[in-house]
Protein backbone atom coordinates (compact mmCIF):
# COMPACT_ATOMS: atom_id res chain seq x y z
CA UNK A 1 0.00 0.00 0.00
CA UNK A 2 1.15 3.72 -0.85
CA UNK A 3 -0.23 6.46 1.03
CA UNK A 4 -1.54 9.21 -1.40
CA UNK A 5 -3.25 12.76 -0.39
CA UNK A 6 -5.81 13.50 -2.59
CA UNK A 7 -6.90 17.42 -2.23
CA UNK A 8 -10.38 18.60 -2.66
CA UNK A 9 -10.66 22.05 -4.63
CA UNK A 10 -12.01 23.72 -1.71
CA UNK A 11 -8.83 22.17 0.78
CA UNK A 12 -10.58 19.40 1.86
CA UNK A 13 -7.89 17.05 2.89
CA UNK A 14 -7.85 13.15 2.23
CA UNK A 15 -5.28 10.62 2.79
CA UNK A 16 -5.43 7.21 1.96
CA UNK A 17 -3.37 3.68 1.13
CA UNK A 18 -4.12 2.73 -2.30
CA UNK A 19 -3.04 -0.64 -3.48
CA UNK A 20 0.23 -1.17 -5.91
CA UNK A 21 -0.62 -1.74 -9.47
CA UNK A 22 -4.20 0.37 -8.99
CA UNK A 23 -4.35 3.19 -10.58
CA UNK A 24 -4.30 6.59 -8.23
CA UNK A 25 -8.24 6.93 -10.07
CA UNK A 26 -9.09 3.32 -8.75
CA UNK A 27 -7.68 4.50 -5.24
CA UNK A 28 -10.20 7.74 -4.98
CA UNK A 29 -12.91 5.75 -6.00
CA UNK A 30 -12.27 2.72 -3.74
CA UNK A 31 -11.91 5.28 -1.13
CA UNK A 32 -15.26 7.66 -2.06
CA UNK A 33 -12.88 10.94 -2.75
CA UNK A 34 -14.98 13.20 -3.89
CA UNK A 35 -13.88 15.34 -7.07
CA UNK A 36 -13.07 12.49 -9.00
CA UNK A 37 -15.88 11.35 -11.35
CA UNK A 38 -13.99 8.90 -13.59
CA UNK A 39 -17.02 8.32 -16.06
CA UNK A 40 -14.92 5.70 -18.89
CA UNK A 41 -14.01 3.96 -15.64
CA UNK A 42 -10.60 4.58 -16.37
CA UNK A 43 -10.24 3.83 -19.91
CA UNK A 44 -8.88 7.30 -20.83
CA UNK A 45 -11.79 8.46 -23.26
CA UNK A 46 -12.70 10.99 -20.53
CA UNK A 47 -11.20 13.52 -18.34
CA UNK A 48 -13.71 13.69 -15.40
CA UNK A 49 -9.90 11.96 -13.30
CA UNK A 50 -8.24 15.13 -14.24
CA UNK A 51 -5.92 16.41 -10.90
CA UNK A 52 -3.47 18.84 -10.95
CA UNK A 53 -0.43 17.09 -9.46
CA UNK A 54 1.36 18.59 -6.68
CA UNK A 55 4.49 20.66 -8.59
CA UNK A 56 7.48 18.78 -6.01
CA UNK A 57 5.96 15.48 -7.37
CA UNK A 58 5.34 16.69 -11.09
CA UNK A 59 9.09 15.49 -12.00
CA UNK A 60 9.24 12.35 -10.19
CA UNK A 61 5.73 11.32 -12.23
CA UNK A 62 6.02 8.76 -14.83
CA UNK A 63 5.90 10.29 -18.62
CA UNK A 64 2.55 10.78 -19.81
CA UNK A 65 1.47 8.83 -23.34
CA UNK A 66 -0.21 10.50 -26.41
CA UNK A 67 -3.23 9.35 -25.45
CA UNK A 68 -3.34 10.93 -21.98
CA UNK A 69 -2.28 14.70 -23.74
CA UNK A 70 -4.68 14.34 -25.84
CA UNK A 71 -7.41 13.86 -23.39
CA UNK A 72 -6.32 16.10 -21.28
CA UNK A 73 -7.26 18.81 -23.99
CA UNK A 74 -10.86 18.24 -22.76
CA UNK A 75 -10.14 18.72 -18.77
CA UNK A 76 -11.23 21.31 -16.78
CA UNK A 77 -8.76 24.55 -16.73
CA UNK A 78 -5.36 21.75 -17.41
CA UNK A 79 -2.52 22.89 -16.95
CA UNK A 80 0.84 21.64 -18.85
CA UNK A 81 3.27 21.97 -16.39
CA UNK A 82 0.83 20.32 -13.62
CA UNK A 83 -2.53 18.30 -14.71
CA UNK A 84 -2.65 14.20 -15.32
CA UNK A 85 -5.47 12.06 -15.68
CA UNK A 86 -5.28 9.36 -12.64
CA UNK A 87 -6.58 6.58 -14.67
CA UNK A 88 -3.13 6.79 -16.14
CA UNK A 89 -1.11 7.22 -13.09
CA UNK A 90 -0.24 3.29 -11.91
CA UNK A 91 1.20 3.44 -8.14
CA UNK A 92 4.47 2.23 -7.53
CA UNK A 93 6.74 2.72 -4.50
CA UNK A 94 7.90 5.86 -5.74
CA UNK A 95 4.59 7.28 -5.65
CA UNK A 96 4.49 6.91 -1.60
CA UNK A 97 3.37 10.39 -0.32
CA UNK A 98 2.15 11.72 -3.69
CA UNK A 99 -0.18 14.37 -3.63
CA UNK A 100 -2.97 15.84 -6.06
CA UNK A 101 -5.49 18.39 -6.13
CA UNK A 102 -8.64 18.66 -7.73
CA UNK A 103 -10.22 20.95 -10.07
CA UNK A 104 -12.51 22.84 -9.36
CA UNK A 105 -14.83 20.73 -11.48
CA UNK A 106 -14.78 17.88 -13.74
CA UNK A 107 -15.99 18.30 -17.65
Amino acid sequence: MVKITYIEFDGASHTVDVAMGASVMEGARDNNIPGIEADCGGACACSTCHVYVDPSWFEKMPPMDEMEQDMLDFAHEPNPQRSRLTCQIKVSNALEGLIVQMPEKQI
